[in-house]
């Protein structure tokens, strides 16, 4: 028991330090930190699990001497490991887990930025944009470790100035969009994870035939409606709303993908290769395409299947 809790503890220290020294593989890697929290929840049980994330927290927060944003972003991150652990043992829905996993981590997470601005007498806002700042400085650190060039570090640094207001624009969707594909990939690699391990695992059925309702279509159009409207407030309540209904979107075009890769018989090292391609931005706007596509094309003949 003890070797498992410190097991895991090492685990969730070691994806963290990956993600901090590599910056660019790290942000991708980051977002498996929920992954070891899960698996040891599962099989340590509600009580004794608790002590792995717990324990590596104190030690994240000791170690790192980092900003309060930052060590919230990890505090949520674990939070969502240990609420998979609670849900994917109920066979419930892979919709149900993963709403109730979201509302718990924006409940939760708005409590601890809301204690914090309380005790610290920070806005929350102005946490966020000192933390980009402060990790816009250490990506130009290693950059300049790295020796590039004072010319190409300059123009990167007004590249990164304009992605920043860009992203504080966005915030809101952003930090919903990011929840929901983190706890996706999470909860798809845990569930191959724990069925490798012979270890209780949730049945989805098959998640290549999942839709998305049909009425979010006039979400989409609302949304888009709103982008027209010549006034800030509502073009970026349009905004927020058009990029976080992408992303029930992306979801459909992955499921897509993933039918035909299935009906295609592609092996598992292209399809490895071929998911990995769709961070690229082209290919991205391209799935998100086909899933809004098939509310009327039906690419997969769903009612043929189903039926």
């Amino acid at each position: 028991m003890l070797k498992d809790i410190a097991n895991g503890v090492l685990i969730t220290c070691l994806i963290l330090a990956v993600s901090i020294i590599i910056p660019i593989f790290g942000i991708f890697c980051s977002l498996l930190l929920p992954l070891p929290i899960l698996y040891y929840r599962i099989k340590l049980g509600r009580t004794i699990s608790a002590l792995v994330p717990i324990i590596a927290l104190v030690i994240i927060v000791i170690v790192m001497n980092t900003l309060p944003f930052d060590i919230v972003f990890v505090a949520v991150l674990l939070i969502i490991g240990f609420s998979l652990g609670e849900l994917v043992g109920s066979q419930i829905s892979i919709e149900k887990t993963m709403l109730y996993t979201g509302g718990l981590v924006f409940f939760g997470g708005a409590f601890c930025f809301i204690l914090f601005s309380a005790v610290s007498g920070h806005n929350l806002f102005d946490e966020f944009s000192r933390s980009v700042a402060h990790n816009r400085e250490f990506l130009l650190a290693v950059y300049r470790n790295m020796g590039m060039p004072a010319e190409n570090i300059a123009e990167f640094t007004r590249f990164l100035d304009e992605i920043q207001k860009i992203v504080i624009r966005i915030l809101p969707a952003l930090v919903i969009t990011s929840t929901f594909i983190i706890i996706w990939i999470n909860l798809l690699l845990g569930r191959t994870l724990l069925k490798s391990r012979q270890m209780p695992h949730p049945d989805y059925g098959r998640l290549n035939i999942w839709q998305a309702p049909d009425y979010l279509v006039w979400g989409v159009i609302g949304c888009g409606l709103l982008i027209l409207i010549p006034d800030d407030v509502a073009k970026t309540i349009g905004l927020n709303g058009l990029i976080t209904l992408m992303m029930i979107y992306f979801f459909q075009g992955i499921a897509i993908v993933s039918f035909f890769f299935e009906k295609k018989h592609v092996p598992r090292f292209a399809k490895i290769i071929l998911y990995a391609l769709l961070v690229l931005q082209e290919v991205l706007m391209v799935v998100i395409a086909i899933g809004f596509i098939d509310v009327w094309a039906n690419f997969r003949k769903l009612g043929k299947i189903k039926s």
